[in-house]
């Protein structure tokens, strides 16, 4: 049953997913009792307070600020303003949902800097009465820049592109753009002039480090300019990027490797209401209910290259295949192995990607990558029609986002293979060149969800039934 295969993998997936749905996330963690409002474990009178000032940026904003506007309509005035993917922007009484770059394209534009100048100011503009409820997520660090004096956004840009091209985790790049950031880093901590701050968080970074989730704009920064300057010296040793990149981190380090800044407000706590974890335990979950043995990773830190992942990960599909190392099977009377229970291996994270030079590169992202290389290592393992119909292997990032395209991920089965032999398709060439994209577009194994609102980097998803059923 491949195509069952297929469904469950893809079911166990979207069970992830729907398990951090920004909207009802949010809505479990605040509640009304009387004019009490309760966050987390923090409890607000309405009589303290004249008004909730509402900002935030992120793939998740529109969700979060919609379950957020359930708990809150009628408790105290609001006023707001959210920077979002274009696309997902929905009505939202008294917050502005800002379309501040176009869908699909993970950078800054002009449209963000206006936007986030509108944030900044109204934090700035904050009264001593007032509550600020700041909703964070994934994609933040694109949608919310404020570039540093002396810092264009076209420079900026071209520094992250540089970086993500070199292979920089997102811990690097995020210690980079703080400090060439107003924002980023605390700067809207320090910007705030109100009497409490509640930062409310959809991790996209694994091991959830509060600084660096779209690079910790309410958080006390704990990196410096040398930091930053040494990830610039590392990658970028022939001095490629803008002059203004380097003198700008240099001035900040020449001033203070850790310089003064205004005192944060009295009040201020970060929750992180939903991670990447959150997503895999929900998938596992699932898999339980359909009748697999489970095996689960959530990396807690940068897990390298795509195609290693990828590698990894079908190796260990292959050992199971090939059902001499499975821990839950038994021996039958004659020695045999017997009882051997269908699995799924559900691992999180997110995972890199090296380019290969602008001329030569096609179309993908990180999921798709990884999902070629697994499909590279199957095709090498010269499995039979049999074990390709008890396989699926899938990838995807939650965000709905998989690089520069419309898809979330990609998956390959028996299906997707047969259709890359009878059509001659090298995975290797695709790997080269960085068009995984173009080789499952062909063989029909995309998965293509649209933005889904929320981001806690990937799940991966690999079923292995454990015989070949009638019809196979």
């Amino acid at each position: 049953m491949p195509q069952q295969i297929r469904k469950d993998a893809i079911d166990v997936w979207t069970a992830g997913l729907d398990s951090v749905r920004a909207r009802p996330l949010v809505k479990r963690w605040i509640k009304r009792q009387g004019d009490r409002l309760h966050i987390g474990d923090s409890s607000f009178r309405a009589t303290d307070f004249d008004r909730v000032v509402v900002v935030g940026a992120g793939k998740a904003g529109s969700a979060m600020a919609q379950g957020l506007i359930d708990q809150l309509d009628g408790w105290r005035p609001i006023v707001g303003w959210v920077n979002v993917p274009e696309g997902t922007e929905t009505p939202c009484k008294q917050i502005v949902m800002h379309p501040a770059r176009p869908a699909g394209v993970n950078e800054p534009t002009e449209d963000g800097v206006e936007g986030t100048r509108m944030i900044l100011d109204m934090v700035r503009s904050a009264q001593p009465r007032d509550l600020c409820i700041a909703l964070i997520s994934g994609g933040g660090s694109a949608l919310m820049p404020a570039p540093a004096e002396g810092v264009s956004l076209d420079d900026k840009l071209q520094v992250t592109r540089y970086l993500s091209g070199a292979g920089a985790d997102i811990i690097e790049l995020n210690t980079v753009r703080k400090h060439l950031s107003r924002v980023k880093g605390g700067g809207l901590l320090r910007a705030f002039r109100g009497k409490h701050l509640i930062t409310m968080i959809l991790s996209d970074v694994l091991g959830d480090p509060l600084d660096q989730i779209a690079s910790g704009p309410t958080v006390p920064d704990t990196t410096n300019p040398i930091d930053a300057l040494k990830i610039i010296e590392r990658y970028d040793s022939n001095e490629s990027l803008p002059n203004s990149i380097r003198q700008t981190l240099e001035l900040k380090c020449d001033r203070d490797a850790a310089p003064l800044h205004n005192e944060p407000p009295a009040a201020h706590e970060n929750f992180v209401i939903g991670n990447n974890a959150t997503a895999v335990e929900a998938s596992a979950a699932r898999a339980t209910h359909l009748g697999y043995e489970v095996e689960t990773f959530s990396a807690k830190a940068s897990e390298g290259v795509a195609e290693q992942i990828g590698c990894d990960l079908a190796n260990q599909a292959i050992r199971y295949l090939k059902n001499n190392q499975n821990p839950r099977s038994t021996q039958d009377s004659k020695g045999g192995q017997s009882g051997a229970s269908p699995m799924a291996l559900i691992h999180g994270g997110e995972p890199t990607v090296v380019l290969c030079p602008k001329e030569l590169r096609g179309l993908g992202g990180r999921n798709q990558q990884l999902v070629l290389a697994a499909y590279q290592t199957l095709r090498d393992a010269n499995l039979g029609d049999v074990e390709w119909s008890r396989l699926c292997v899938l990838s995807a990032g939650t965000d709905g986002e998989d690089g520069p395209t419309n898809a979330a991920g990609a998956f390959i089965d028996r299906e997707v293979h047969q259709r890359a032999e009878e059509l001659g398709l090298s995975p290797a060439t695709y790997l080269e060149r960085n068009d995984a994209y173009h080789f499952f577009e062909q063989v029909g194994g995309l998965l293509v969800t649209g933005p889904t609102g929320t981001n806690v980097c990937d799940v991966r998803v690999a079923i292995i039934d454990s015989m070949a059923r009638p019809g196979c």
